[in-house]
């Protein structure tokens, strides 16, 4: 064991030798073309050695080489916006038939809204007529009130099941009134899926009719919050003034 008076000796870290022993500068590797033979100088093998520092080169003495830089992309320039509204021949059309859109799905989805929130008159009606399937089915029939309180020739009916379209066939059904045109033979789901949808696709007609007309587009701010409010506003004014005619 080592004695109190022994010098104590510092060590390397990395590789635990003494520090004495450890080689502050190692020979770095030449082409082999250059370390076959001796020199042309009459010099020895060691004389094609180049002694770098230690922090310059690996364990083996190979060079260090410096990790190339990644190549930075340059960021995408956004698209510029368009500052001005598009063409107003093409606007005008895009905002008479969306309009017209709008009407037929607000005229088909009144109906079944005022029966989805209660406001309507239960009773039977008898199918007379009915051609089509599927989607293209129409039947007609006459409605009778509950209590004999009135008596409709003609009515639409809506929601008549496949298998009981023949005539002489009674279904429940449901009108908004004496004066409705159409009555409602549907059950469950699909008495609110009509109104549902439809009033789904009168928002998205006066989302198109603000997109496709410019409105979003003007340069002034309180020109463009006025033209987007009138844009949604036109299929609002168009449903409302169906569901008034539909009480």
């Amino acid at each position: 064991m080592p004695g109190p008076d022994d010098a104590t000796v510092e060590v390397e870290p990395t590789t635990g030798a003494p520090v004495d022993a450890v080689p502050r500068r190692v020979p770095v590797r030449q082409p082999r073309t250059h370390r076959s033979g001796r020199s042309t100088d009459g010099g020895t093998d060691d004389d094609s050695f180049f002694w770098a520092p230690i922090e310059q080169v690996h364990w083996d003495g190979t060079p260090l080489r410096k990790e190339p830089k990644p190549r930075l992309r340059s960021p995408r320039r956004p698209r510029p916006r368009l500052t001005h509204p598009p063409d107003p021949v093409r606007g005008l059309a895009v905002l008479l038939a969306l309009s017209l859109v709008a009407a037929f799905f607000a005229w088909v989805s009144a109906g079944p809204l005022w029966l989805a929130v209660g406001h309507s008159t239960a009773g039977t009606v008898v199918i007379t007529h009915c051609s089509g399937g599927g989607l293209t089915q129409r039947c007609r029939g006459i409605f009778a009130a509950e209590d004999d309180r009135f008596l409709t020739h003609g009515v639409r009916v809506s929601g008549v099941p496949a298998a009981r379209t023949d005539a002489g066939t009674t279904l429940p059904a449901r009108v908004t009134g004496p004066g409705a045109d159409t009555a409602y033979a549907d059950t469950g789901l699909g008495e609110h899926l009509r109104w549902l949808l439809g009033l789904l696709a009168v928002a998205g007609c006066g989302a198109g009719i603000v997109r496709w007309t410019g409105a979003t587009l003007l340069t002034d701010p309180r020109q463009r919050r006025w033209a987007t409010g009138g844009g949604y506003a036109g299929p609002v004014l168009i449903t409302l003034g169906f569901l008034v005619a539909a009480w």
